[in-house]
């Protein structure tokens, strides 16, 4: 394992600082101002709504829903603490699959398996709106979404294993999830029926009462992998314009069926594999932004300004995608320190928001960051560099650290996400998704003992 610092061990502001400037100069953090004088306490209007702050949640594939698609109790404690946070920008905290066949996981949210799809989804935001009047934050405050997928590739919708739906074959990635023929490829004809689910989909969100969807373009599942199908014959394929059709369609779908709901896009700017999305072809290390940057500008034609910015996959580039400290139980201690990783995601959606000004930019690898993290993120919106900062598996442990920041309190340091991986452990391994260390609702389940006995042995867990 490489050597590296954890966050923890820096002394000071300065310290840590001085350490992400040996990255890229840069990069910077400010010093905490007075409550209300945050650049993350400004307010902002996106289409109309007036949002509180520049806090944002991200969506996160749920692994504790019911059978039937719905959510379960653990599924709407989750929305609750999600609205403690007091991030006026809830970005689909749920990865919402159109289809049951599009599950990541045989317990993901999805519609298709139940006949009143909209009463759970009323469950979810009534359990949020709790959480956003404890913290103080008003609904005209706070914008929505809910986030639409089919997983593709890494679709699982039953405890039988991995039923992968793919655009092409790739060698590395046909391995990763057991594809031995062309029997998993899509059909034209299965791509042309999904606007249609996206666009109910929609409907059920906005009778809900969601802002917007997310039409989600990220992490290798079926829409940002039609983005890299340069090999697949057909309408859905090889041109830049057939990559992007079933988008298009979607889009255009979801649009017809609900005119007054927003639209988002949370995308995998750069793809980290040979041949991927937003890659040099033939070297994965490099990135070619021409093709991201083309569809940013079709989703300014499409009049769609709410982009999530991301990396990668799970799935095939953790190490950047998700910078962790520790891995989960199926995979390899990093090799580098993952502030590097941090670093390429604020440097990233630095150069969309140069290039595209007027789009609304979510910036994303920030819970590594840790006590950090509100310096640094303070120093990207203050200069302009994103719009918003969003938290994904912080939200797990320590929702509630939006609102501590914007109301001037110290961090919880006991509550602070250490990127211990057993968010990520727990699922993998068959068990629900939550944080068993720090968060006391987990660590006293029988699970704990069970994600604590799947880490990997303390010699390769450890930092420096």
């Amino acid at each position: 394992m490489s050597s590296f610092r954890l966050p923890a061990t820096f002394g000071s502001v300065a310290e840590f600082c001085a350490r992400l400037q040996e990255i890229e100069p840069s990069l910077g953090c400010d010093e905490l101002v007075e409550p209300g004088l945050s650049p993350l306490a400004r307010a902002c209007e996106i289409d109309g709504h007036t949002l509180a702050n520049r806090w944002a949640v991200h969506p996160m594939e749920g692994w504790d829903g019911t059978e039937d698609g719905n959510p379960s109790e653990d599924t709407l404690r989750r929305w609750y603490r999600f609205g403690l946070s007091g991030a006026a920008l809830v970005w689909g905290g749920e990865a919402y699959a159109v289809c049951p066949q599009g599950r990541a996981n045989p317990n993901q949210l999805h519609q298709g398996s139940c006949e009143d799809p909209v009463a759970g989804l009323k469950a979810l935001m009534a359990a949020l709106r709790r959480g956003q009047a404890e913290a103080g934050l008003k609904q005209e405050q706070a914008l929505v979404g809910l986030q639409l997928t089919h997983s593709g590739r890494w679709s699982q919708p039953t405890a039988a294993g991995p039923a992968p739906r793919t655009m092409f074959r790739q060698s590395f990635l046909d391995q990763k999830v057991g594809i031995e023929d062309d029997s998993a490829l899509l059909a034209d004809e299965e791509l042309q029926e999904l606007p249609a689910l996206y666009a109910a989909a929609a409907l059920s969100a906005e009778a809900a009462g969601f802002n917007f969807v997310d039409i989600k373009c990220c992490h290798g599942y079926l829409l940002h992998e039609c983005l890299a199908a340069t090999s697949r014959p057909g309408p859905y394929g090889g041109s830049f314009e057939n990559r992007t059709r079933l988008f298009r369609e979607i889009v255009a779908a979801v649009r017809e069926a609900c005119p007054d709901l927003l639209v988002g896009v949370r995308l995998s700017v750069t793809d980290e594999r040979d041949h991927g999305f937003g890659v040099q072809e033939g070297d994965k290390t490099s990135d070619n932004l021409d093709e991201p940057f083309a569809f940013l500008r079709l989703l300014q034609q499409l009049n769609i300004r709410l982009v999530n910015q991301t990396i990668g996959s799970p799935y095939y580039c953790p190490h950047v995608q998700r910078p962790a400290a520790f891995a989960p139980s199926d995979g390899a201690p990093p090799t580098r320190d993952p502030l590097v990783a941090v670093a390429k995601h604020l440097l990233l959606v630095r150069r969309c928001k140069n290039t595209f000004p007027e789009m609304m930019f979510v910036g994303t690898g920030y819970t590594y960051l840790q006590e950090y993290t509100a310096h640094v993120a303070e120093f990207e919106v203050g200069n302009q560099h994103v719009d918003f900062v969003g938290l994904g598996r912080m939200m797990l442990s320590y929702p509630e650290m939006p609102a501590d920041h914007l109301a001037g309190k110290r961090f919880q340091r006991k509550k602070i996400c250490r990127t211990f991986s057993d968010c990520t452990t727990g699922p993998r391994n068959g068990m629900r998704s939550g944080c068993y260390p720090l968060d006391p609702e987990y660590r006293q389940r029988p699970e704990a003992k069970k994600v604590r006995a799947l880490r990997p042995t303390p010699s390769s867990r450890k930092g420096t």
